[in-house]
């Protein structure tokens, strides 16, 4: 009887380790999320029409534009822009050579930032008076260097005219236009 004893004791081991192991569940999952930030534009907005007053042939005149803004809505790694201004001459009645002050005797200081927002380095065109610099070509009014995501930058501009000492008298009108690009 021993044999048969020890017989059903080895059949008994094999069935308990044919039985299947219960499964064991997972204590955590992950999930993947994706979302957008979105990015807009880069634009400017310039002051409207001004009049910087009057001044006799010889004399200077000279006056604020109003607010100029670079909005930079890009929302870059790495964003940099350049603000410049331009002019053409200014002219009354026929725009004959009296009637014209040319864009060189126009001069123009951005002046410093009024307010600034955003990361980056700010650098204005022409900081103080004594940097103003004639418009007879186009010039940096304002930068943005080192930007990282959204920023913004408005400046109150200045214009100083010389008016040539054989300017006839009128109502001069001219256009100065500020353009931004990346």
């Amino acid at each position: 009887m021993r044999r048969i004893g020890l017989a059903m004791a080895g059949a008994v081991s094999a069935l308990v380790l044919a039985v299947p192991h219960a499964a064991v569940a997972d204590t955590t999952g992950g999930t993947t999320v994706t979302f957008t930030v979105a990015a807009g534009a880069l634009s400017i907005t310039v002051p409207a029409p001004v009049n910087l007053g009057s001044g006799s042939p010889g004399a200077t005149i000279s006056g604020q534009m109003g607010l100029v803004n670079v909005t930079d809505a890009r929302a870059m790694l790495v964003a940099t822009w350049t603000a410049t201004v331009s002019s053409t001459d200014f002219t009354t009645g026929g725009a004959s050579a009296a009637e014209t002050i040319p864009k060189a005797d126009v001069s123009y200081w951005s002046g410093p930032a009024t307010v600034t927002t955003g990361v980056g380095v700010f650098t204005p065109g022409q900081v103080t008076a004594a940097a103003a610099q004639s418009l007879s070509i186009p010039r940096t009014a304002f930068s943005l260097s080192a930007g990282v995501g959204n920023n913004s930058a408005t400046w109150n501009p200045t214009l100083v005219v010389a008016v040539p000492a054989a300017a006839v008298g009128g109502l001069y009108t001219g256009t100065v236009t500020h353009s931004v690009a990346p």
